[in-house]
């Protein structure tokens, strides 16, 4: 038999060859011919140039969101912010020394610049001493509390047929505050209810609504002339998702505490939570009720003293805690169809500028 030979094509030659890796071409010196010493040169010189490259920087204009791998994106984010927190720890201690250093004559802090100090100036600020301001309380719906001739008496409601989570609110708020009572209300209209809250001697009507199971809105209405004030709730958590460790809050009257309430509204709306609790305090309990405003929203807390020492004074969270934001302000009583609003919120025009509060 005859045999034949195949010539091998050219093409695959050179997919082989692509493949291969090519070989580098060694330089050595005419003194080291048959040594190994020109390998070494070499192998330092790979070294080098690989050691320079992972400790080349990003260029200036290099932005981590170009990273297409979201885990390496990840990772150079996390260490990019770590170095930042480095650098920022390092100047910190190094002011510190030299303040140190410099002892008295060492320049004052720098006050950081927030959203609160740099607030916009309102016109209807508060001024303690004014007395236009004093005659207004001297005879404005609340001044019967607060010269002591009424006593604070609260119905909380809800909306119609409640869930667990806002009954378990409601029955917190009542443990909170003194002499209230609560009820659950099946299709009656709020029109109502407040001619038989007035009857009863109550002097304040609170309505807790729900949406999709959560408590979102509350209605306080101060009774027998108002005002009413209807307010969003968020953030709302209860006693059992606090992380604490003590009793339940006891039958005291707590302190009051209003922080931040400068305008004109937000003096209102300050006596109006204030004419919730008596205004005698009882200390042996040291229990204080917080409500905090800041940027417009108010932070509701409720601790207990704990005294460690002579010194030391911790505070235990007993809850429940959530937050209010002011949707409307209403002269009288509630009337959703004919009531007379003294300030309502309109978010696209009062919250263009972020520097500038309500309250």
């Amino acid at each position: 038999m005859d045999f034949t030979e195949v010539p091998v094509a050219e093409d695959n030659k050179c997919k082989k060859r692509k493949n291969k890796k090519p070989k580098r071409k060694t330089v050595r010196a005419e003194g080291d011919e048959g040594s190994g010493g020109g390998g070494g040169v070499e192998e330092k010189e790979e070294e080098k140039m690989e050691n320079s490259q992972t400790a080349v920087a990003f260029p200036p204009t290099f932005s981590v969101s170009e990273i297409k791998n979201k885990q390496r994106r990840h990772l150079m984010f996390m260490k990019l912010k770590q170095e930042k927190r480095k650098q920022k720890m390092q100047l910190k201690k190094k002011k510190k020394k030299e303040r140190e250093a410099l002892g008295d004559k060492a320049p004052p802090k720098e006050v950081p610049k927030t959203i609160e100090n740099q607030r916009v100036y309102d016109e209807t600020t508060v001024d303690p001493e004014d007395e236009e301001v004093a005659f207004d309380e001297g005879t404005d719906e609340f001044s019967a509390y607060f010269n002591g001739l009424t006593n604070p008496k609260v119905l909380i409601t809800t909306s119609d047929r409640p869930r667990g989570r806002t009954v378990r609110f409601c029955e917190q708020l009542a443990t909170v505050i003194p002499n209230a009572h609560v009820y659950y209300r099946r299709g009656l209209a709020l029109k109502r209810i407040i001619p038989q809250c007035i009857a009863r001697n109550f002097t304040y009507l609170m309505v807790i609504n729900e949406d999709r199971k959560m408590p979102n809105g509350m209605v306080l209405c101060h009774l027998p002339d108002g005002p009413t004030a209807h307010f969003k709730v968020s953030s709302v958590r209860l006693r059992k998702e606090i992380k604490r460790r003590g009793k339940d809050p006891t039958e005291h009257s707590p302190e009051v505490i209003l922080n931040n309430f400068t305008t004109r509204l937000g003096h209102s709306i300050g006596r109006l939570l204030a004419a919730l609790f008596p205004q005698d305090p009882q200390f042996v309990g040291r229990q204080v009720a917080t409500f905090h405003n800041q940027r417009d929203f108010i932070f509701f807390r409720f601790h207990r003293y704990i005294f460690k020492n002579e010194k030391k004074v911790g505070l235990q969270e007993l809850g429940p805690r959530f937050t209010l934001k002011l949707r409307s302000l209403q002269k009288g009583t509630f009337d959703s169809k004919f009531g007379e609003y003294e300030w309502v919120l309109k978010r696209h025009e009062m919250d263009a500028c972020r520097r500038k509060f309500q309250l």
